[in-house]
């Protein structure tokens, strides 16, 4: 099967830095990877590499477009990638707190839109009846995510898990067909990842996302990931089930320690 998403020795430098080197990983549709290692090991930058955040400085990442060709996102800017197909979410949220639940869930919409300048400016009939369509699709997914009674609560009044499924919920407004999740689960509480956990899975189920994930909860990642990607000092030392991934001698010393077992976290 062609991947989705190609990702060919990839290397990122910030001047005497090499924050990754050589990196190799693919993504299949609807496959859920995680991507795991130390603080510092490269896994951020990997996701602003492919975002347009960042240009490598080697290599390359090419998307499978929807019509079969293959598109390198070597260049282009965060818009245009979300544009092809891939969103992201954040290590901390990024919401826009002082607007409602609903405004941030249609503002992932915009780049599905196709008002423009001057539609917004004269506010046509086109225009009027987009914007429904872009509250009514918006609505769907805040119930999908569990959070319509929020519709028109401010964002930063929302609770902590609530916000990162909005942040989610924002992120699948743009119809992407890869979505990478930076550290999802960081400060929720055993039953909010719980949440988080079944809403990954219906995304990759129901509507056939493909989902890579940065995640230090290895329980989260061991139920959710198809395959695990370790990397170490901007170097993947590892790759393969979760199984597999759990019983690696190298990943066992570089990410947990000598004297500890991936057992003990998952």
């Amino acid at each position: 099967m062609t991947p989705l998403l190609a990702i060919r020795q990839l290397t990122m430098d910030f001047g005497g830095l090499r924050a990754l080197e050589a990196l190799d990983l693919s993504i299949h549709p609807a496959q859920t990877v995680a991507l795991i290692g130390p603080n510092g090991a490269g896994k951020t930058t990997l996701f602003n590499c492919i975002t347009g955040i960042y240009r490598p400085t080697a290599g390359e990442a090419r998307l499978q477009a929807a019509d079969g060709r293959s598109t390198s996102l070597q260049g282009l800017k965060p818009n245009q990638v979300t544009a092809l197909g891939i969103c992201r979410t954040f290590q901390n949220i990024r919401l826009f707190g002082h607007m409602s639940a609903l405004e941030n869930v249609m503002i992932g919409r915009h780049c599905r839109t196709r008002a423009g300048i001057a539609g917004a400016i004269l506010r046509n009939r086109r225009t009027r009846d987009e914007e429904r369509q872009a509250a009514d699709d918006s609505y769907r997914l805040l119930t999908k995510f569990g959070l319509a009674r929020h519709a028109n609560d401010p964002a930063n009044s929302l609770p902590y898990g609530a916000q990162r499924r909005l942040e989610i919920a924002r992120a699948m407004a743009t119809e992407p067909r890869l979505l990478l999740l930076d550290e999802p689960a960081a400060g929720m509480n055993a039953q909010e990842t719980q949440a988080l956990d079944r809403i990954i899975v219906r995304l990759r189920e129901e509507e056939g996302v493909a989902i890579l994930l940065i995640e230090h909860d290895m329980r989260l990642v061991m139920s959710l990931a198809q395959r695990i990607c370790v990397v170490d000092y901007g170097r993947k030392i590892a790759e393969g089930t979760p199984a597999e991934v759990r019983r690696n001698p190298a990943v066992i010393k570089a990410y947990l320690g000598e004297d500890e077992s991936m057992e003990a976290h998952a």
